[in-house]
C-alpha cells in the first residue's frame, strides 16, 4: 500500500494515521506482514511524483479535491498543489505513469468525469479507481476506509488481480457504509482505462 499525504494539516495526520493503525492491525499477530505501508507526506514534487508512480496495490491518495481549473489535490493551506495535467506531463517525460491495481481518490468531488479523464491520462493500465461525488469530512473517510481495507484483506485469494481485489473490497465498504450510517455512500467505484493519449505516450 502507497499511503500519500497531501493535505498536510493535524486533520490529514489524524485521518491517516488512522488509516495507518488500520493496515497495522491486521498485520498484529502475523510472522510475516500480510501488507507492506509506504507512507509518504511530502512537499517535494519529485518525492510526491515519484509516489504516485510506484507500484504498489493500493495508492491511497488523501488531500482537498480541487477543479476549478484542472483536477488537482492541495494542501490545506494552498501551497502545494498536484495536478493530474502536471503528473501526465511528468509520465510522459519519463515513459513512466501510475501504475496500482487501485487508487482510492479520497477528497471532496473526485469522481466526477472531469477527474476521471484526467486520471485517465496518467495511467500506465487499467485500475480500479475510487472517487467521491460530494463534499466529504472525516467521518466519510474515516467509515469507508476501515470498511474497505477490512473487505480488502479479509479473503486474498490466490491469482486474483489487484484491481479485482479492490473493486471487490470497494462494492463491499460501499454497501457498509449505507448499512452503518443509514445514508447513501459518497465514494463511488468504477474501472479506469488508460486514454489513447497515456497509450501512446506510455506504452
Amino acid at each position: 500500500m502507497t499511503l500519500l499525504d497531501i493535505g498536510l494539516d493535524s486533520s490529514f495526520d489524524a485521518a491517516m494515521t488512522f488509516v495507518q493503525s488500520t493496515l497495522q492491525n491486521i498485520n498484529a499477530g502475523c510472522e510475516a506482514p500480510i501488507v507492506e505501508i509506504d507512507f509518504v507526506r511530502s512537499r517535494d514534487p519529485d518525492t510526491v511524483l515519484s509516489a504516485f508512480t510506484s507500484s504498489c496495490d493500493v495508492l491511497h491518495v488523501m488531500a482537498h479535491g480541487d477543479h476549478s481549473v484542472t483536477p488537482s489535490f492541495t494542501s490545506t493551506d494552498g501551497e502545494f498543489t498536484v495536478s493530474f495535467e502536471q503528473l501526465g506531463e511528468v509520465a510522459a517525460d519519463r515513459g513512466k505513469g501510475i501504475s496500482t491495481g487501485a487508487i482510492i481518490a479520497d477528497g471532496c468531488k473526485t469522481g466526477t468525469g472531469a477527474w476521471q479523464k484526467a486520471v485517465r491520462d496518467c495511467l500506465q493500465g487499467e485500475v480500479t479507481y475510487v472517487g467521491t461525488s460530494s463534499i466529504i469530512g472525516w467521518h466519510e473517510s474515516g467509515v469507508f476506509s476501515s470498511a474497505f481495507y477490512g473487505a480488502l484483506f479479509r479473503n486474498r485469494g490466490r491469482g486474483v488481480k489487484p484491481a479485482d481485489q479492490a473493486q471487490d473490497a470497494a462494492t463491499r465498504a460501499i454497501d457498509a457504509y449505507a448499512l452503518l450510517t443509514d445514508k447513501n455512500c459518497p465514494f463511488k467505484v468504477t474501472t479506469l482505462k488508460p486514454s489513447q493519449r497515456a497509450r501512446t505516450l506510455l506504452s
